[in-house]
């Protein structure tokens, strides 16, 4: 009986045309917008540069800019101090490079020589990115010219993501990310929709008991997460890249005992809800803190001292930390089983918790 509504459970789910298209769909683009729009990467950031200086040293400095990989040749060459104040107004380049005509003369006579950067203020963080570009390009300028080799040289090494590609970061926590919201839109239509189309007391009057009801509402939110992030995991990996350096397994196991306390989150929302639309207002109204709380977008160092408590009952938090831990940094299992001991507690506590609550609605 139990397996029986399990299946009409699925089919239900894949002959909804509506829940079948924002099963596929949405995780399939999220994952391309996040891989590729949202990126932290500063990239391909227009700036211009007024050089005054008619000497070689000038010249150098401006195709030093030219030829950073940074700034992708995206460069507008100003002609006067008066085309700087609306460069910068409408926002044509985040920076203004300002090369004085003494600049030449003053490097060959051993004096000081100044560049004048000026910055778009109202993109506070690129502004900040692009300064610590521009003082990198200009100190291999200064340490060229001034032709000394210093006694201690400062060599970084990137662990993990050497080449800091931004996306080997992103997809691991996308894998987790998705897998919730597909799994949480599963689970929290299932009870809704029995309410909203008068099925439901046609269910309770089935020969199912109710701990047999829960498994049957659950356990296809499970699966089809589950899937879900095992195909976000593939394209990952054999589509965009991402080394995957740590056990499959261990990582298939981690995916679906965090699938499992999400589902237990879903029936919560679903038995309170009266439609599938409040479900699936629930479902983003605990989607986002998540999200936030979950360390994805900020570190939880970061938090207030006060908030941080409240994230170790986030299940996300602690799929981040495996997810990017197994795939980039072939973290062991003892390390592993730290972070999935608490996922264990939360999915117990939250499937006796839709339990009860889910009893308690039914009375």
């Amino acid at each position: 009986m139990i397996l029986t509504l399990i299946w009409k459970e699925l089919l239900t789910v894949l002959k909804d045309r509506k829940v079948r298209m924002a099963i596929l769909l949405p995780p399939i683009i999220q994952l391309v917008i996040f891989t590729f729009a949202a990126t932290l990467d500063v990239k391909n950031i227009p700036i211009g540069i007024l050089n005054r200086d008619n000497g070689e040293k000038g010249f150098e400095l401006v195709e030093r800019f030219f030829g950073a990989p940074v700034f992708n040749r995206k460069i507008t060459f100003l002609e006067s101090v008066s085309e700087i104040t609306p460069f910068i107004d409408t926002q044509k380049g985040v920076m203004v490079v300002s090369i004085d005509e003494q600049f030449s003369r003053n490097l060959d006579a051993g004096k000081p020589a100044t560049v004048q950067l000026i910055f778009d203020g109202r993109k506070t963080n690129t502004a900040q990115i692009v300064a610590g570009y521009t003082q990198q390009l200009i100190n291999q300028f200064n340490h060229d010219y001034a032709g000394k080799t210093p006694n201690v040289a400062l060599v970084p090494r990137t662990w993990f993501n050497p080449n800091t590609l931004y996306c080997w970061y992103n997809i691991p926590c996308l894998i987790g990310i998705l897998s919730m919201l597909t799994c949480l839109v599963v689970t929290t239509q299932s009870v809704a929709r029995e309410r909203e189309l008068g099925t439901l007391d046609q269910l309770l009057v089935s020969p199912l008991l109710p701990y047999q009801i829960l498994i049957g509402k659950l356990v296809p939110g499970i699966i089809i997460g589950f899937l879900e992030g095992v195909f976000m995991l593939t394209v990952g990996t054999l589509i965009l890249g991402v080394p995957f350096n740590g056990s499959l397994l261990l990582y298939l196991v981690s995916l679906l005992l965090f699938v499992c306390s999400i589902s237990g989150i879903g029936l919560f929302i679903s038995s309170l809800s009266l439609t599938q639309q409040q479900a699936m207002l629930g479902t983003f109204v605990f989607m986002m803190p998540s999200i936030l709380l979950s360390g994805y977008a900020t570190p939880i160092e970061n938090m207030p001292t006060w908030l941080q408590p409240i994230t170790y009952i986030i299940p996300l938090r602690y799929m981040l930390i495996i997810s990017k831990g197994i795939m980039l940094k072939a973290m062991p299992a003892k390390v592993v089983v730290g972070q999935l001991w608490p996922l264990f507690v939360i999915a117990i506590i939250n499937t006796f918790g839709a339990d009860a609550f889910f009893r308690r609605r039914l009375e």
